[in-house]
């Protein structure tokens, strides 16, 4: 006789055949033990929503009744509200920012801020625009003369720049492949190291210091809009000296016909920070005033410096544009001060390399004025050489497509002329 618990459970013929073959095959028998993965919904529960507070009404003329007195909550009774609790001691635990409009540095005017993770939305143009600069997209040739004779220089130099790169890819690693991370900061050691062999032979690359993670924070103005470059660039390559003028004065002085291009209807403030507590005329190039290497030589940047921040290649240029300009910006401001220059006696050129461990930016900016408010007069000068792939391919594994070799194992597609380039601007000033 059936009791009262005892339930009928009808299973269909297919999990009955199912079940057999699993059986058959010494699976289990149970039909829960084919279990379909291929589920559109998420098995765990959802959290409760939070409940929402209480909103006080304030009644004038009524007295609210709290269990403030009685040290217990009581039903019925509205819950008492107590003042601020301030500490006789300051404690970083209990400390609340003020509002914005009580800081001592609070300005209606805002000021708009390029940081090392500002992601631009027209790249280079809009670089080009908020530091009144001419883009021309070529490596300077004059540069290139200094590598005519580069095998007389170092000996078997394509085949140690192509030891550097299997040291970075391959021989520095316990691992199957290397993170980016990793290859690109060793790649870009090697290069500089190897460049540093010409020392004997070019003693002004002794009056230079390499500098990481240092500060930078200039200002200046562009229209009627304040703006602001600031944080932590990269490795910074100094010298006591500064790095000569690319162009001369009368390629200088034609820049005033140029006509800047604009992205109109997009703002030029567009992705910049818009900050209302900042420090006027803020002027600081990471280092003191007594320093021995006051000048930036070049600025090496790593693609995948900030693993929490990868930018495209257009930003990612834009960003070594606007750090190159606040460098030689801020060096202009010791030098002629900040009141805005029409023509600088001696234009201030700084260098930056970007890299993502295979392919390399080249830049080199010339900073001929401080007047930065108009569009007309005489413009800023800038070289970029963009994209240029050291070499094609570093695999581990052979590439194998259809029982075919597709791209052997090893270093392939190496090309010279980039590290041609990579040590023009190494020793430009070095003579």
């Amino acid at each position: 006789m059936l009791t009262n618990t005892t339930r009928c459970v009808f299973v269909p013929a297919a999990l009955l055949k199912d079940a057999g073959r699993a059986a058959a095959v010494g699976g289990s028998c149970c039909p829960q033990a084919r279990r379909r993965f291929g589920v559109s919904r998420c098995h765990f529960i959802k959290p409760p929503p939070r409940p929402k507070p209480r909103e006080t009404v304030d009644i004038p003329d009524l007295e609210t009744i709290t269990y403030g007195e009685r040290m217990h909550h009581v039903p019925g009774l509205a819950k008492p509200v107590f003042p601020h609790w301030e500490p006789d001691h300051k404690n970083p635990r209990f400390y609340k920012a003020p509002p914005a409009q009580q800081m001592p540095l609070f300005k209606d005017t805002p000021c708009f801020m390029f940081n090392q993770r500002t992601n631009v939305l027209e790249g280079v143009r809009q670089a080009a625009w908020l530091t009144k600069t001419k883009v021309m997209p070529s490596f300077p040739s004059q540069l290139l003369s200094r590598t005519e004779n580069l095998e007389e220089q170092i000996p078997d130099v394509d085949e140690r720049v192509q030891n550097a790169i299997k040291h970075a890819r391959f021989w520095d690693t316990t691992e199957n492949r290397p993170k980016k991370e990793k290859y690109c900061n060793t790649l870009l050691l090697n290069l500089l190291h190897l460049c540093g062999m010409l020392q004997p032979s070019h003693s002004a690359i002794g009056r230079r210091m390499f500098t990481e993670d240092y500060s930078l924070a200039v200002t200046w103005k562009r229209g009627e809009d304040l703006f602001q470059v600031r944080g932590r660039n990269g490795l910074l390559h100094s010298s006591m000296d500064p790095l000569p003028a690319v162009c001369g004065k009368d390629e200088v002085s034609d820049t005033a016909d140029h006509t800047l291009e604009t992205f109109y209807p997009i703002s030029p403030t567009i992705d910049l920070q818009k900050a209302n507590v900042y420090k006027e005329n803020l002027n600081c190039t990471g280092f003191r005033g007594n320093s021995p290497y006051p000048h930036a030589h070049t600025l090496y940047f790593l693609e995948s410096a900030d693993v929490n921040c990868k930018l495209r290649p257009e930003q990612f240029r834009a960003k070594m544009a606007m750090f190159t300009f606040g460098n030689a910006l801020s060096r202009a401001y010791q030098l002629y001060g900040t009141e805005p220059q029409q023509l600088l006696e001696r234009p201030v050129t700084v260098q930056a390399v970007g890299t993502n461990g295979r392919i390399f930016q080249f830049l080199v900016f010339q900073l001929n004025t401080t007047d930065l408010t108009g569009d007309d007069g005489v413009k800023n000068q800038m070289w970029l050489d963009e994209d240029v792939e050291l070499y094609d391919f570093a695999k581990v594994r052979p590439l194998i497509k259809k029982k075919e070799v597709r791209v052997p194992a090893g270093l392939s597609g190496y090309k010279p002329e980039v590290f041609r380039k990579f040590l023009a601007l190494y020793l430009h000033g070095a003579e």
